[in-house]
């Protein structure tokens, strides 16, 4: 318990009471967490600066030798980074091997690729590529990388198994190679507590886990990576303990490792976010598995993109519907507030406006008395028809306000993606690289992702006005002559010509603008579609202009 307290110390947190504090800890890592978070450009910051040290490194002239080498740090360096560069540099490194007809140098990267193959969810070609390597030829030293490789691989595929007589014959292969793996790195103590708690855990083994691990991080808590790795493994066996404080608070520590070594590919946040769902902390959440998302997507991580998703509808929903409510409850809020306010500056005027003509005429106090009861009472239903009134528009501008607000979203993104887009252009001119500034200039990229964007987003906005647009729509055409969008998009361009009359815009001028198509590109769509139409092609925009009509 001491070295946990020592370790937890140099973390930033202080644990003199540990079982009386549990929330407080919890609560001070979490903030240590989000400090972390909010300084992690300088983290990204200095793993770029490495790996351009590495690039200038890498251009110099320099033996094949010392290139493979230079090369094996550079994949160190972009392993959890980046895993479409990391593939690239380990095939590179494979080629210089060839080069130097050194076989050692090519199975060591012929393992790199595999290893980054069997991370990135490539099971298959990373067990095809390891059957060219065969152990009786390796030196000693690479035996541990081998096993490792296998192990991570059929491990993997057992967590991702269909099938249980898949998942039992996976793990089955798993604990061999986890076998070898303690029986080849008992010198590196690392490896070998790894392995070993991992091995408690699947016995059921978890506090000679615990033990084994903290043990372990009481004398590497200078060492980040190390520290990333043996937190997630101890929360892991927390986990299996079910003892979710503790399990939290480690997933915490292995996250602020994860975030100061400026890795993208890392799982400790995520499953981190996910217990802050359950405890209802939705903002953290969010924010967190937004973070791993992004990452994710940078890394190109498969398997990490595909197990958020599994999870991030539910966190964007609830964090969608917090955000909605606590803006109800503001505008509400801000509409009494005014109310009270016009309330008050009325019955300020009218009370001036009595006591002026109590001091001007005393022998009016009667008449104006009346007066004074008869406005408040007109007041009164004045009061009552703008409650009224307010009750109407707040009800026909609800759906207006919802897309509206939407919209607002999206242009806001856009002026901050421009705003990012002219700092990147502002930095390669600054830099004095006019060829490659007049490559972005000239490139399209950015606005044909915007588009796809725009787009993807005026699709999910119309099918939520028209959810059963394209089932109407395609009731209209004849049998066989239907019109279905592609796997992975919601509308095609013809339902969205369509989608844009049913909004109104007739004028193929317009749509052809909208849609970034010519003229005549709109009317030969329009044409082809009507002439699908199961009725009267020439009355088949105007049944277009009903759909939905009952609905509303």
């Amino acid at each position: 318990m001491k070295k946990i307290i020592i370790f937890l110390y140099i973390c930033g947190v202080c644990m003199c009471q540990l079982h009386a504090a549990t929330n407080n800890v919890v609560d001070s890592l979490l903030s240590q967490l989000d400090q972390v978070i909010q300084n992690r450009p300088v983290y990204i910051e200095q793993k770029e600066k490495k790996l351009n040290d590495l690039r200038k490194a890498l251009r110099q002239r320099i033996s094949d030798e010392n290139r493979f080498t230079l090369l094996g740090e550079y994949l160190d360096e972009y392993r959890s980074y980046n895993t479409d560069s990391s593939l690239y540099i380990s095939r590179e490194r494979y080629q210089v091997a060839l080069r130097m007809k050194n076989k050692e140098h090519q199975d060591n990267a012929l393992m790199n690729t595999a290893e980054i193959m069997g991370t990135a969810g490539m099971y298959k070609e990373a067990i095809d590529l390891m059957q060219n390597v065969h152990i009786n030829q390796l030196p000693d030293e690479l035996h541990p990388y081998y096993y490792h490789i296998y192990r991570t691989v059929y491990g993997l595929m057992a967590d991702y198994a269909v099938t249980e007589q898949e998942k039992k014959l996976y793990a089955e292969i798993t604990d061999k190679y986890r076998d070898s793996l303690l029986l080849v790195n008992k010198d590196n103590l690392l490896v070998y507590t790894l392995i070993q708690s991992d091995q408690y855990n699947v016995r059921g083994e978890f506090e000679n886990a615990i033990q084994l691990l903290t043990d372990y991080l009481a004398g590497q808590i200078d060492n980040v990576h190390d520290v990333a790795i043996c937190a997630y493994t101890l929360s892991e066996s927390y986990r299996l303990k079910e003892d979710t404080e503790k399990e939290k608070e480690y997933l915490i520590l292995s996250s602020i490792a994860d975030m100061k070594s400026a890795v993208r590919e890392y799982i400790s946040l995520r499953k981190l976010a996910v217990l802050l769902y359950q405890e209802g902390d939705i903002d953290r959440a969010y924010s967190y598995l937004k973070l791993c998302m992004d990452d994710a997507v940078f890394c190109n991580a498969r398997l990490r993109i595909l197990e958020i998703l599994q999870i991030f509808p539910l966190i964007n929903d609830a964090y969608q519907q917090k955000t909605e409510k606590q803006q109800e409850q503001m505008e509400w809020a801000l509409v009494s507030i005014s109310l009270l306010s016009i309330f008050l500056l009325i019955a300020i005027f009218y009370v001036y406006k009595q006591m002026k003509r109590v001091a001007a005429a005393r022998h009016e106090v009667v008449d104006a008395n009346k007066r004074l009861k008869e406005l408040n009472e007109e007041l009164h239903r004045y009061n009552l028809q703008l409650k009224e009134a307010n009750h109407i528009i707040a009800e026909n501008s609800y759906l207006k306000e919802e897309y509206i607000g939407r919209y607002m979203d999206q242009c806001s993104v856009y002026l901050e993606k421009m705003d990012n887009y002219r700092r990147s252009l502002g930095k390669i001119a600054a830099s004095g690289k006019v060829d490659e500034l007049y490559k972005h200039i000239k490139s399209s990229k950015f606005i044909d992702e915007e588009l796809k964007d725009f787009y993807a987003n005026f699709d999910n906005t119309f099918l939520q006005l028209f959810p059963t647009f394209v089932e109407d729509f395609n009731a209209l055409l004849a049998d066989g002559e239907q019109i279905y969008p592609k796997a992975n998009e919601r509308m095609s361009t013809e339902l969205r010509i369509f989608a844009l009359i049913r909004l109104g815009i007739t004028d193929s001028v317009k749509i052809a603008q909208f849609l970034r198509y010519s003229v005549t590109t709109i009317y030969n769509y329009r044409t082809k579609v009507r002439n699908k139409a199961a009725g009267d092609r020439d009355l088949l925009e105007q049944e277009v202009m009903k759909i939905g009509k009952s609905k509303d």
